[in-house]
């Protein structure tokens, strides 16, 4: 019982609106977030700048522009 108790939660942590999850996903809209200009996520991305905390877990992350961004931001 505790396996399959494990594998639904890790089922459902990697189904959080994460930056860089599996899929593509534009992030969670909260209105104190987009007012600053940024977008809550699980966690912020490469190339990513974290700004505040969005409802005490998720992280509002606005992007760095590009000739800032790190190497690592950069998919190859």
């Amino acid at each position: 019982m505790r396996l399959h108790l494990s594998g639904l939660l890790f089922l459902l942590v990697i189904s959080l609106p994460s930056g860089n999850g599996l899929i593509g996903n534009n992030g969670v809209q909260v209105r104190s977030c987009t007012a600053v200009g940024g977008t809550c996520f699980f966690g912020c991305r490469q190339g990513w700048k974290w700004m505040m905390y969005c409802f005490s877990v998720f992280s509002c992350c606005k992007e760095i522009p590009l000739h800032l961004k790190p190497p690592q931001a950069f998919e190859y």
